[in-house]
């Protein structure tokens, strides 16, 4: 979101505050805005701003993306990271692939380091999105959210050359 002097008379000085909402973002994050002036020399101006969002939790990959072929279960890990100076726990909260996929929850680095691995349960050819939601004693963070895709396709038919006549 931007803020800016509509106006600035030639020499003079004006103001831009850019505001960056962060949520949803963690680690190190990069942001640009244009500037649109009237100057022949340089109508448009980038300007760029970067930082680190510190959060209490960090979840790495944020989102599980399950991508494969018909007939082989499809698994992915996730780490789920405490970024504070106290021991994190993690409880089951709702999850709404129950029919689709199986999660665990294995500790690491105790109350510091946590795996979660999904698996799919029906390898047919299908497409699905969902969501487990884990419950943590952090005040900062008491709900984490794990956005799942997942997408199964059909086996490529094997095509056979017709035989050569001789």
């Amino acid at each position: 979101m931007a803020d800016f002097d509509k106006a600035i008379p030639p020499g003079g000085e004006g103001k831009i505050r850019l505001t960056v909402r962060t949520k949803g973002y963690q680690g190190n994050i990069h942001k640009s805005a244009r500037v649109y002036t009237n100057d022949p020399a340089k109508s448009i101006i980038r300007l760029s701003i970067k930082g680190f969002v510190k959060v209490p939790i960090i979840v790495s990959p944020p989102r599980v993306r399950l991508y494969g072929k018909e007939g082989q279960p499809l698994t992915r890990i996730i780490e789920v990271r405490a970024e504070l100076d106290k021991p994190l726990i993690l409880t089951p909260g709702h999850f709404n692939l129950t029919e689709k996929l199986t999660y665990s929850i294995e500790e690491i680095e105790k109350g510091k380091r946590f795996q979660i691995r999904f698996t799919t349960t029906n390898s047919s050819p299908q497409a699905f999105r969902g969501f487990l939601k884990l419950n943590t004693n952090y005040p900062e963070k008491p709900e984490i959210t794990i956005w799942i895709k997942v997408r199964i396709q059909k086996k490529a038919e094997v095509q056979r050359k017709p035989e050569a006549k001789t």
